[in-house]
């Protein structure tokens, strides 16, 4: 691990080690793998390691960090740590980055600590601005619909966050094609543009094909999918048991009952194609998701700085070939790894 104590300069060719996509119709260009910090950024994780895997991440050309209000644990510890860390190194590189947020889980006690009051989402970004030390952010999205609030309410949030300058775009997350619909057509009549859709994608959640690949592409809208390896049961983290200490084991998004004989057929087939390809599990399944053109970016996340780069290394392999594609869909099951 590098020395995290030392003043840190990025490295000269970060900007000539990864491919870029442009959002949509926006000027904007996301790295094809972008860094999330929904797990490993919390104060469970010692913050020097958070730190060398934020500046190599940068230094291999990922601009983009993700963050959530209420991503840690506790809730507000990954933006609290991620400002600790951005003003130790990257504030000189604040024009460099994309740094993204959101609003729409719970985060407080009471009515107004979560879903999609205007209350709601624009206290809880000045609360985000606060923890990370920011003036704005680059993406602040609305993390979930609210099935009670009406839309207008929660867009037109949105759209003040603009107007204020404390963010620059707006997205959505967890939203399904016609409430992608919708938003758009909402944001549209305020004036200001929905830029990107933050939607679950992978090989065993396809959810995202059953209309918002289509919805996407006829709204010209970018997307940048989280858990592409499906909480890691797309690597070989599974493939000789339940190690101690893996989200299998914690219990807390998968369980250890998901490993089953039907989930350890499908990943070593894959495992196989992937290795034919001269890649991981991991990295073939990262390319899957990006072979879609409505997808910008893919969000990953990294416990280890060893961890980050194979992962950043999937972008060094060809784009899949048709019979590639065709001889992953029969086992690209949506459904495989649920919670029973």
């Amino acid at each position: 691990m590098a020395d995290t104590h030392d003043a840190y300069l990025a490295a000269a060719d970060r900007y000539e080690r990864l491919e870029y996509a442009r959002v949509g119709r926006s000027g904007l260009r996301l790295p094809r793998i972008s860094l999330g910090l929904w797990n490993n950024f919390g104060d469970d994780r010692p913050l020097a390691t958070q730190r060398a895997i934020l500046r190599r991440a940068f230094d291999r050309g990922v601009t983009h960090f993700d963050l959530a209000n209420n991503y840690g644990p506790p809730a507000g510890s990954a933006e609290q740590n991620f400002g600790t860390v951005f003003h130790q190194d990257f504030a000189r590189y604040r024009d460099e980055l994309i740094i993204s947020t959101k609003a729409g889980y719970y985060m407080w006690p009471g009515p107004y600590g979560e879903w999609g009051s205007r209350k709601y989402v624009l206290s809880s970004l000045d609360a985000s601005l606060t923890r990370m030390g920011l003036e704005y952010v680059d993406i602040f999205y609305h993390h979930r619909p609210d099935p009670d609030t009406p839309l207008e309410e929660t867009m037109g949030a949105l759209a003040s966050a603009v107007h204020s300058g404390k963010a620059l775009y707006v997205g959505i997350s967890n939203y399904d094609a016609e409430q992608t619909r919708a938003a758009h057509r909402v944001l549209a009549d305020l004036g200001v543009p929905l830029l990107i859709h933050q939607p679950r994608y992978n090989m065993f959640d396809r959810r995202m094909e059953d209309g918002l690949l289509d919805a996407l592409a006829e709204l010209d809208l970018g997307s940048i999918v989280f858990s592409p390896l499906a909480q890691g049961l797309l690597t070989d983290r599974y493939l000789r048991g339940v190690p101690e200490g893996s989200r299998a084991a914690e219990g807390r998004w998968i369980t250890a009952d998901t490993i089953d004989d039907e989930y350890l057929d499908r990943a070593r087939a894959l495992t196989a194609i992937a290795e034919a390809r001269g890649q991981s599990l991991a990295q073939l399944a990262l390319l899957w998701v990006l072979r879609h053109p409505q997808v910008t970016s893919a969000l990953i996340g990294a416990s280890s700085v060893q961890q980050l780069d194979a992962n950043l290394d999937a972008l060094d392999a060809p784009a899949l070939t048709a019979d590639e594609i065709a001889a992953i869909e029969p086992l690209a099951v949506h459904g495989t790894g649920s919670r029973r």
